[in-house]
């Protein structure tokens, strides 16, 4: 894939996301996230020219973040790897060694995750014409309830999926989305009508950790119970 073809079916997809931080009164306090997007070409021909991203792997402990971003071309290879702390990132450069967030914090330089071009992108902006939304009928999809509403414009239509739950994650989709309808955003498809392109974003939900991220998160428990 050429790079000018990349950068464009990021901006897409990028378009797509929106990763913020959020407090409710229940938390998950353990897991981890998959944002995974497929890009449709020439859609309305049909649905044989396609492209899969994983865009992110999230890891959480609490409001403490390890992201691992795979690389585009070869998805099993990890292009970069990030600690969150609420709104500022810090990049590791060595993957392989688990590190003190404390020695983190010192070492590397924290910057804005407003301000992070890679894996999931974080923004402060709302949703973008979410007041002249339509809701839709619930549905039922992967086995799992959803509620619906769809925005349409003369260059886009886009379908947005909330899972109904009480269970919050610290981050989510659009978090206005969440308080109206009371869950959180795990899908959106949306077709740019003068591009041809139909996009697919996938939010999914895992129990455990990467195993990169299980032995920075481990580590650092170790060394924390250890100094007591």
């Amino acid at each position: 894939m050429n790079v000018s073809k990349k950068k464009l079916i990021l901006q897409y997809v990028f378009l797509l996301l929106v990763l913020i931080s959020c407090h409710k009164e229940i938390k998950s306090e353990k897991g981890g996230i998959d944002l995974i997007s497929n890009v449709y070409f020439d859609a309305s021909k049909g649905l044989d020219k396609i492209q899969n991203f994983h865009l992110s792997k999230i890891n959480y402990q609490n409001d403490s973040i390890i992201e691992m971003v795979p690389d585009l071309e070869f998805p099993e290879m990890t292009a970069a790897t990030y600690f969150i702390k609420d709104s500022v990132f810090y990049e590791l450069e060595n993957q392989k060694c688990p590190s003190l967030f404390s020695e983190i914090k010192k070492k590397h330089r924290p910057r804005s995750v407003y301000n992070k071009a890679r894996g999931a992108v974080f923004t402060k902006e709302p949703l973008l014409n979410y007041r002249n939304r339509r809701t839709l009928s619930d549905t039922v999809l992967f086995k799992k309830n959803y509620k619906r509403f769809e925005i349409n414009s003369p260059w886009s239509y886009t379908r947005y999926y909330i899972y109904p739950t009480d269970t919050i994650f610290p981050y989510a989709l659009y978090s206005e989305v969440g308080r109206d309808y009371r869950g959180r955003i795990e899908r959106i498809d949306s077709y740019d009508k003068k591009k041809d392109i139909f996009v697919t974003l996938q939010l999914i939900p895992r129990n455990h950790w990467d195993d990169t991220a299980k032995e920075i998160f481990e580590f650092n428990h170790f060394v924390k119970n250890r100094r007591k």
